[in-house]
Order: structure tokens, then sequence, then C-alpha cells
């Protein structure tokens, strides 16, 4: 509710200094209503224990995969040239991105896998190890080629982290993980190497790569080199945060304009009204509700549950991570939304899905607990 509250005043900053934005109020009252159907999804997902969560997992996920082929074909077009993906459905002026009610889906759906994996192997070895992993990649692939040709690579890197977060709980030996994420860090530094270099970027444009991307990277590795066009928007963003020095410019108060503050850019209205002092709240905000989310892992004590927290924790995780990462200039720009707080029902509405995932686990446990007590009492 705190994110809420400060997403809506930080969203009213934005759309009240941005020219473009046709009606602030309009804006907001957008947003409020996404977070009143996300609470409505929330308080409906209470009511499922894990024997429903458990058979809802593959429904949900083929109704994700559904929609993520249905968009190659309905995307906005409005969208795709503003964007440059093909991952948002628009009627009128309502728009939707599927992908985002895809990753609790996803999550649902790996948690599954894993433990009815683990029940059926008690006796773990290296090759019932490396079978868990290809099956476990097996159902990430269709999800990473749909979002290939939605050209939607953000997106992609929070699949890989929700997966690498459950894959790393999974159980799966360090003998087999410590060589796969060795072959990651090469191909990451390889990749590097070849972003930078006139030679490489032609074998990435025959792979499919854009020139958008590599605009990014310059823009990352360069923030003060291009600061008028690919550059602007991070160097304004970076300028904004500089404005509020540690206590802030003070409420409703912009000096530097940012342009799509109210979405991507959101936590540079945070930085400039409310200075360092803001910005590290906020931060603290987002580690006790990822605190709370481990808290309950560990109460439940199921496995299933673990698996599902875990993939919501790497969810708003990386989230937060990238998002504040890519305002300050540490990452490059991915376009990915901040949790709870940036302008956007489907990725709003995405992560109040993980809550409402959380939030079950707490319910039912609770429900548990007290009908053990009373049960107890009774003897």
């Amino acid at each position: 509710m705190m994110l809420a509250l400060i997403g809506l005043a930080a969203i009213f900053v934005a759309a009240n200094h941005d020219p473009n934005v046709g009606s602030v109020f309009s804006m907001l009252k957008s947003q409020l209503v996404w977070y009143v159907l996300g609470t409505i999804i929330v308080v409906v997902l209470m009511q499922f224990d894990a024997e429903q969560l458990w058979k809802i997992a593959p429904i949900a996920f083929g109704i994700g995969i559904l929609l993520l082929v249905a968009v190659l074909f309905l995307y906005s077009r409005v969208y795709e040239v503003k964007t440059g993906a093909k991952s948002w459905f628009a009627v009128g002026s309502l728009t939707f991105q599927p992908s985002e009610v895809m990753k609790p889906a996803f999550i649902l759906m790996m948690a599954r896998v894993v433990t009815l994996y683990n029940s059926n192997h008690p006796d773990r070895s290296i090759k019932s190890d490396l079978k868990l992993l290809g099956i476990m990649i097996a159902w990430l692939l269709p999800v990473l080629v749909l979002l290939k040709l939605q050209n939607d690579f953000g997106t992609m890197l929070v699949f890989i982290a929700i997966f690498g977060g459950i894959v790393l709980v999974s159980g799966i030996s360090w003998r087999i993980l410590t060589p796969i994420i060795s072959v990651f860090v090469v191909v990451g530094g390889t990749a590097l190497a070849f972003v930078t270099t006139d030679g490489g970027r032609n074998v990435l444009m025959h792979l499919g790569f854009k020139a958008y991307q590599f605009d990014r990277v310059d823009t990352w590795m360069n923030p003060s080199g291009d600061t008028s066009n690919a550059g602007y928007q991070l160097w304004q963003s970076m300028k904004a945060i500089g404005s509020g020095q540690v206590f802030g410019t003070g409420f409703n108060t912009s000096h530097v304009h940012v342009p799509v503050q109210e979405s991507d850019m959101i936590f540079s209205v945070i930085g400039s009204n409310f200075g360092f002092i803001g910005g590290l709240l906020l931060i603290m905000l987002y580690f006790l509700l990822i605190y709370q989310m481990i808290r309950v892992t560990f109460d439940t004590r199921n496995e299933f549950y673990a698996y599902i927290a875990t993939g919501v924790v790497m969810m708003v995780l990386f989230h937060v991570f990238e998002n504040i990462g890519m305002s300050i200039g540490l990452l490059p720009l991915t376009g990915i939304p901040l949790p709870f707080i940036s302008q956007g029902g489907s990725a709003l509405l995405g992560n109040l899905i993980g809550i409402g995932l959380i939030m079950s686990m707490r319910y039912h446990y609770k429900s548990y607990m007290f009908a053990n007590r009373s049960s107890f009492s009774n003897h």
C-alpha cells in the first residue's frame, strides 16, 4: 500500500510536468482503477490453497502461451513504432502486455515442475539433476522464443532471472551449476566485446539485434556522449536525480524534463523530489517487501510454495534492480517498469498477482495453524 501511494504521487508529479500528457487526473484515475482491479485479484487468489494453485498452474501457463502467440498477430502498430516491440494489445486507449501476466503463470508452472520432479526422484544424482535442468529449460524455451519474436529483450531477461532463481533453490548440484554459471559469464563477456566493436555488431545484426539496442548500450557506456539524441532520456534522468541532492527539491517541484518519466523513468521523480533520502527509503521498502515474502516461505515450510515465492522474489528484485540501475546509468536502458510505482496497468497486474500468490500462502498457513490450535484445545 505504501508503494502504491508513492506510485500515485510520483505519477501525479511526472504527468503534471509532461506537456504530452493530456489529462493528469485521467492518468491517475486509470492507474487507480488498475490498483483496485489488482487488489480484487489478490483477494481472489488468497482463496486458492496449494492444491488449487497446483491444478491451475498448467492452465495459466497454457493461456499465457496462447496470449503470447496471439499478440504476434494482433499487436498494436502504434506501440510497435514507439517501443520497437510487438508485445502490446491495444483497444482504443486501453493497452495490455500479455507477457506481464505470463510471469506469475510461468512461476507457478516452474514451481509445479520442480516439486513434481523432486517428489518422483528422492534419490538425487548428477544424471537426475541434469534431467531436471533439461525439463526446466524445455518449459522456458517457448516463452523465450515468443518474446524474441516480439522483440522484447527486457522481458526476456526477467524470465531468465526468474528461471535462474528457481534453479538455484531446486536442489540441482553445484557441480552442474558452477560450470553453467562460468559459461554464462564467458558468454556475457564475449557479448559485451561483440557489442563494443564494429565487426561484432555486424555479426549481432545478422542474428536479429536492432540498431536501437546498440544505441542503448552506447548510451549506457557513455551517457554524456550523445545527450541530444539517443542518450537524451538517460542524461535527463541522471540530471533530475542529481538535482534532488540529499533531501530533494520538494513535492511537485521539477527543474529537469525527463521523457516518459511516468513509466520507465519514474525513479527520477523520486530522486528529484525527495533526494537521496527518498530514494534510499524507497529501496528499503522494497527490501522490507522481499523480506516479508521470504519469511512467509520459511513459515509455511512447503516446497511448492518455496519455489513460487522464489520466483516472485526474483521477479520483483530484478525489476527494481534493473529499473533503478538504468535510471542512474548503472545498467543499460531496457524499458522495465518499477514495481507498483510505474504507470502501466499490465505490469501492475502481473506484480499484484505475484503478491496474491504470496498472500495465499500466508492466509492458508494461518488458517491451518488456527484449525490445529482449535483441535488441540478441544482435545
